[in-house]
């Protein structure tokens, strides 16, 4: 792949450098570089070659990393890595001890914001503008937000408090790529929008303003006509209701509308507002004509493009839940369905084919998400919520006052749970059982493989009030999940093995490693099934006979479901020895999943390793004992 111009490119400096005419050239060597690279390593390759020139312009026109630029999500971040010095790290994307796939702070200086969920950029610009200005430097504050992050309250709480800050250097760039450049993005609207971001139109503007302030009706009728005469060509009277001045919109992939127009706006004071068209997969003909395969996809050849995979032996618990969805959809049809932007991430394609009246994507809006479910199940409907377990921290202000202090029936299938692999700590659902277990009327469930993943869910779904089922990302360990809709007793767990000694309290899939580690250690293994209401006589009946207990699970330790078992224990006056193993008080980066597991002990030979490392005293005395008998 030819790189001719893209080899001379070590930082935005060397950008600057090159003459405007061979931009377009550099444009399609980046694009082809971003292919070929996610091509071998995996990743979001739709998002990222509709940002190339965007990329491009920012780094070129502004003065990075001085000027801070703020990439919404940052899945749409690769052009920028590349440009900012990290290229020949691209090898090495998202793997572990490489380069995250999102911005990263620590990881360099251009990365101006950690970001990966979505609608913060414009909260964050606007503090750092607000900071600039307060410290007396001068800036610019770049938020490149898309559209789908429009969606969330949070983008316009922020654009809000932006427009009654008047003095501040802020840009926010609306990065359009979910609708097609439709007529108003052509030669008229390019120079209208270079005309609107221009100083003499900004200085004609203020000009008119000052003289007729001294005539208020006069003023108004000049302001509404000024937006009236706008709204013709441009969407732009929510925007400038919120105090800012709107540009476009306007060509993302035209390299000589997006410079003039960004020249314009850095030297513009206050809040201004671009808004740009792009394409997701521009460039590449698979990705334009289908950009959700194409949007995270693992490694492909891009000659031949995505294959269509075999079925995969085991079914992931996406899968598994998905299927449960349909059919006790069409069981009750009272059951709703509804996800924040999460469709095929949480397996609901099927559900809103077959049942689109009770299905309900509200967009990237996880706070508003949770009450509408709420607000749902106070009509006698039975909302299940599917959304990803790190996602859920975003509505867990409504979880509590608008869900489960009025004790609605609401059911959260919690996919992601634990550790995900290649989206790293900003991704990972380490967290779900320690905040939810503290709150009241919510019942916490942990599915140990592909079948008890149905029967928990349904045991929740038929709970009259708050209820969660957590799982994780890809498959289980096989087993088959049936296609009955049974249940199981709330708040019981199952011995799945009986040892002697040490008793292994497992709450998850992590039971499968503990049965493996249990074999060498001739260990009891009960798998607990809930952490709340937590099955407390089988906690007793195993602190009675046995010498010492291990808690397992594929989150924080501290508060976790280990966290539960204890509480119960120090309750009952029972003291007996506990391991609680989990994940440590820190953040874990990405990597692949198994490997991580291995990382922090999490895995058979670590579990078995931890065990022996604490209970030697008790283990050895059990081996000589069986040597005698």
């Amino acid at each position: 792949m030819k790189t001719e111009l893209l080899d001379r490119i070590q930082s935005p400096a060397d950008l600057k450098s090159l003459d405007r005419r061979d931009l377009k050239q550099l444009a399609d060597e980046l694009r082809g570089f971003v292919l070929d690279s996610v091509s071998r390593t995996g990743g979001h390759l739709s998002s990222n070659l509709g940002t190339v020139e965007l990329a491009i312009a920012l780094h070129a026109v502004f003065d990075t990393p001085h000027d801070r630029i703020v990439w919404d999500v940052g899945h749409q971040s690769y052009p920028h890595k590349i440009l900012t010095g990290r290229r020949a790290e691209m090898d090495r994307l998202r793997q572990a001890g490489g380069i995250s796939g999102f911005p990263r702070r620590a990881e360099s200086p251009y990365d101006a914001f950690g970001t990966a969920h979505s609608s913060t950029s414009i909260s964050a610009a606007l503090g750092m503008a607000v900071a600039s200005r307060n410290a007396g430097i001068e800036r610019r504050h770049i938020a490149v937000i898309g559209d789908g992050a429009m969606s969330a309250g949070m983008a316009f709480e922020a654009m809000n408090n932006a427009g009654v800050t008047p003095d501040v250097n802020l840009l926010v760039v609306l990065n359009d790529n979910d609708m097609s450049i439709s007529p108003p993005v052509g030669a008229l609207n390019r120079y209208l929008a270079r005309l609107m971001s221009g100083r003499f139109y900004a200085a004609a503007r203020n000009v008119g303003k000052a003289v007729l302030q001294r005539v208020p009706p006069m003023l108004e009728l000049a302001r509404r006509f000024e937006e009236h005469a706008k709204g013709m060509v441009t969407p732009a009277t929510l925007f400038e209701e919120l105090g800012f001045n709107y540009v476009g919109p306007i060509d993302g992939h035209d390299l000589d509308a997006l410079m003039p127009t960004l020249q314009n706006l850095s030297v513009l004071p206050g809040p201004q507002f671009l808004h740009v068209v792009t394409r997701k997969g521009q460039g590449y003909k698979l990705a334009e004509a289908d950009p959700v395969l194409y949007h995270g996809p693992g490694k492909f050849d891009p000659a031949v493009g995505i294959q269509q995979a075999k079925a995969p032996a085991r079914r992931t618990f996406t899968q598994v839940f998905g299927q449960w969805l349909c059919d006790m959809a069409a069981q009750d049809d009272k059951l709703v369905g509804v996800t924040p932007a999460m469709r095929e991430g949480s397996g609901m394609v099927e559900f809103e084919q077959r049942f689109p009246a009770r299905y309900f994507d509200v967009g990237i809006a996880e706070q508003h998400a949770v009450t509408f479910a709420a607000g749902i199940a106070c009509e006698a409907h039975k909302p299940v919520l599917a959304i990803y377990s790190t996602f859920l921290q975003r509505g867990y202000d409504q979880l509590v006052h608008d869900v489960a202090l009025q004790n609605l029936d609401v059911t959260f299938a919690l996919d992601r749970a634990g550790l995900v692999g290649a989206d790293g700590a900003t991704h990972a659902g380490n967290y779900d059982i320690a905040f939810l277990r503290c709150i009241p009327n919510m019942v916490v469930a942990t599915p140990s493989d592909e079948r008890e993943t149905r029967l928990l869910l349904s045991t929740c779904y038929r709970y009259p009030g708050p209820a969660s089922v957590r799982y994780p990302r890809g498959a289980g360990c096989g087993a088959e999940p049936g296609t009955a809709l049974d249940d199981v007793p709330l708040g019981k767990g199952v011995v799945r093995r009986q040892g002697r000694r040490v008793a292994i309290l497992g709450f998850g899939t992590l039971v499968q490693a503990a049965l493996a580690a249990a074999e060498n250690l001739d260990a009891t293994v009960a798998d607990m099934r809930f952490v709340k209401p937590l099955d407390q006589e089988l906690v007793l009946s195993l602190a009675a006979s046995h010498d010492a207990l291990v808690t397992l699970e594929e989150g924080a330790i501290m508060g976790g479901a280990g966290s539960a078992v204890t509480e119960a224990l120090n309750e009952a006056g029972i003291t007996v020895p506990v391991l609680q193993l989990g994940l440590p008080d820190r953040f874990i980066d990405h990597g692949e999943q198994g490997s991580l597991l291995a990382g922090v002990g999490l895995d058979a030979k670590g579990i078995e390793a931890s065990i022996r490392a604490r209970y030697a005293a008790l283990l050895e005395p059990s081996a000589q004992d069986g040597q005698a008998a």
